[in-house]
């Protein structure tokens, strides 16, 4: 029999006090209702299609949303991408999938489509309170770029591959992320990918530009900071086009092109 340790209960609770559930099967999202309600949620919404979800999704903003994968009128990779990419306040609230297909297919389109967790069926009481615990409790760092918009995909952890471990990332789970680094270079992506999404790249950009900003200030790197701050300001300033913002990225790329050599000599 499961039970739940009442710190951690009280801990993940602030997480769970709304919650919606997508689920084309009413025995189904019972089920997992009355898991969740056992678990602390006090709110719980279900919706059983795509279209029905994403209305309640915007109405009821809930701290944690589980989504099967797939429905007659639902696909949950869908589902995560169009959260992800929406102004919704609940875009990057914690998305748990649900499915009976646990294929590697389907658990690399999960991560992909911006999933904090994958959940196979049939499932207990423990494997939910596993992930509810993951995404409530162990924060990853967001991405919001133009090609992928969620939580960091090399954090990734469906619990359902049980194979060797090849990657030097694997033994990692407390590895440290360049983050001037990895802003540089979703910020050089979304300029070169803006025609394909225009309103996420600015988004992208606009979040890119407030990293390198606040890295820049904590690190003392004046002339970083004033660039970056510049192009933040002028993202505010109207109407904000490719041409408009080339040159802005430009001088920040440029500044940290010039800044590696410097840095890599230090390293050696």
């Amino acid at each position: 029999m499961f039970t739940a340790d009442a710190r951690t209960l009280s801990r993940i609770e602030p997480a769970i006090r709304r919650i919606v559930i997508v689920e084309p099967n009413a025995s189904s999202a019972r089920l997992l209702s009355d898991i969740m309600k056992g678990l602390g949620a006090r709110e719980v919404y279900v919706a059983g299609d795509e279209e029905g979800a994403l209305e309640l999704l915007r109405d009821v903003e809930p701290g944690m949303i589980f989504t099967e994968r797939s429905g007659e009128a639902l696909n949950g990779e869908t589902l995560a991408r169009r959260v992800r990419r929406s102004n919704m306040a609940c875009r990057s609230a914690p998305i748990i999938m649900i499915t009976n297909e646990a294929t590697a297919a389907a658990i690399k389109g999960a991560r992909d489509a911006g999933v904090h967790e994958f959940l196979r069926k049939p499932y207990t009481i423990g494997d939910i309170f596993k992930r509810v615990e993951n995404v409530a409790l162990k924060s990853r760092p967001w991405v919001e770029a133009v090609g992928y918009v969620g939580p960091d995909r090399r954090r990734f952890n469906s619990g359902e591959y049980s194979g060797a471990r090849k990657r030097r990332a694997d033994g990692a789970s407390n590895e440290k992320i360049d983050v001037k680094d990895q802003a540089l270079r979703i910020l050089a992506a979304a300029i070169a990918q803006f025609d394909q999404d225009p309103a996420q790249a600015v988004r992208s950009i606009h979040q890119q530009a407030q990293t390198l900003k606040t890295v820049a200030v904590k690190a003392g790197d004046a002339k970083l900071a004033i660039a970056a701050g510049g192009l933040e300001a002028f993202m505010k300033g109207g109407a904000v086009t490719k041409a408009g913002l080339t040159k802005p990225i430009g001088e920040i790329m440029s500044m940290a092109a010039q800044a590696a050599p410097a840095r890599m000599a230090r390293a050696s």
